[in-house]
């Protein structure tokens, strides 16, 4: 844990709710991987107390703010300056420390543009659908004509809101570009190939089975679906683009990049593609809730994962039992008969088949299976991938008498043992959230460290 100090500069969020925030795991990893003297928390504000919580954090020397709901818009009001496209749109969720207060920013419109060029999307000249007509969805009709979209569609429910944004953009960018139309009126819509962006509220938890337009015959006129709801990680609106063969992306990239872009304001710095990707995998394993258990044969996988599921009332899944129980034989006959490389594509589609659908589950995997990098970036998608480290000596107890491993057949265990290590173990390391020693079998200890973490 990194050491908090008289000189730590202070980071946060303001709204209501934020207790849900995953905000702080974002700024406070980047400020630990840039060795960064921050630390990012998240204040509550009550009703009316914007204007106090804004000249009380400036008093206190705050950095820096993030502002989500309720306030984006009434924020604005106490600050001292504002970049003009924050301006324009009328939302700010940054702001940054100056000489004689807070300049607003809005970050939102730039995580999802970094969001799209990481997916290779672009908007110019492209035709773009935006469901909803609240903040978020102002801002990206912003970004979609400064980007040079051809035209963009605002689609909700009542019509006043997507007359409003419609006035906002076309007014600013001088040109008629943005239509607003009741979302019972996505029939009027004659383009193909467009970009949707959903950015209303339906979808979200709890009632994650629905969708803002059900009709197949509305995705077969995309070329992309990007819903900016992000949990659940596959929404209704991206199964719908799916069942069209349009393809789909969740808002989890762009949480990451405003948050990101923030931080590059608050730091005066370029934070790297890789500590990017580094804490996007974070986010996933954090939003999954699943702990997916890797390491040797022997390690203790399933006899660990089957304890915490018990002791922690966690679902538990063995990936080499259930294509077992799949394939009606074992995973000797299926090395015998087959070959070793059927066997791991048997891996790779049974944990893309999981990977699809569970939540709080412990996942056991064979050996072999996280030596694939496609298969590593699955399991970092579903959840907290734990490397159970375990020593030779230790392998060499549990494994003396078994005679249902095909790797360790016709071969001196020692000499096999030695080999798998030397090939695997750094793989382990790399792909692992967490490393668990199991030498002492103290499961109890075992969970204490995945829980540190």
């Amino acid at each position: 844990m990194r050491e908090v100090k008289g000189t730590t500069r202070v980071l946060g969020l303001i709204g209501n709710p934020v207790e849900h925030s995953i905000s702080p795991l974002i700024h406070n990893t980047l400020a630990c991987l840039n060795e960064d003297d921050y630390v990012y928390t998240t204040f509550k504000v009550e009703e009316n107390g914007v204007a106090d919580a804004i000249r009380g954090a400036y008093a206190l020397n705050v950095l820096g703010l993030n502002v989500t709901v309720p306030y984006k818009s009434e924020v604005i009001d106490y600050l001292t300056s504002i970049d003009p496209l924050a301006k324009a749109i009328g939302a700010v969720n940054t702001l940054v420390r100056t000489d004689d207060g807070f300049k607003g920013y809005n970050t939102d419109i730039l995580g999802l543009e970094r969001e799209l060029m990481d997916e290779g999307i672009t908007l110019s000249n492209k035709t773009c659908i935006i469901l909803g007509a609240g903040g978020a969805a102002r801002a990206i009709a912003f970004l979609c004509a400064s980007r040079n979209a051809k035209k963009v569609y605002v689609l909700n429910r009542t019509i006043n809101k997507a007359e409003s944004i419609k006035e906002a953009v076309n007014s600013y960018f001088k040109k008629d570009l943005v239509k607003a139309l009741k979302l019972s009126d996505y029939t009027k819509i004659d383009e193909d190939n467009c970009i949707c962006i959903q950015c209303s509220s339906v979808g979200l938890y709890p009632n994650v089975e629905d969708v803002i337009i059900s009709d197949e015959a509305f995705y077969k006129k995309l070329e992309v679906g990007v819903d900016i709801i992000y949990n659940p990680a596959n929404t209704a609106f991206m199964k719908a683009c799916n069942r069209a063969g349009v393809k789909s992306y969740n808002g989890l990239k762009m949480l990451l990049y405003q948050a990101i872009c923030a931080y590059e304001l608050w730091s005066n710095s370029k934070i790297s593609k890789s500590c990017s990707q580094y804490i996007y995998e974070k986010m996933q394993a954090n939003m999954a809730g699943n702990i997916i258990l890797i390491g040797f044969m022997g390690s203790g996988k399933t006899t660990f994962g089957k304890w915490i599921s018990k002791n922690k009332n966690m679902d538990f899944i063995d990936t080499d039992e259930l294509i077992e129980k799949k394939e009606h034989r074992t995973i000797n006959e299926i090395f015998e008969n087959d070959g070793e490389k059927y066997f791991r594509d048997l891996e790779t589609s049974t944990i893309k088949e999981l990977s699809k659908s569970l939540n709080n589950t412990v996942i056991s995997v064979g050996g072999g299976l996280a030596v694939k990098e496609e298969n590593v970036r699955i399991l970092k998608s579903m959840g907290k991938v734990v490397y159970l480290e375990t020593s030779k000596a230790e392998l060499m107890k549990r494994l003396a008498n078994d005679t249902n491993r095909p790797l360790l057949k016709g071969s001196n265990l020692s000499d096999k043992i030695d080999d798998l290590m030397a090939r695997r173990e750094d793989i382990y390391r790399n792909a692992a959230t967490v490393i668990v020693n199991t030498n002492d079998g103290n499961m109890d200890r075992m969970y204490k460290e995945i829980e540190r973490w």
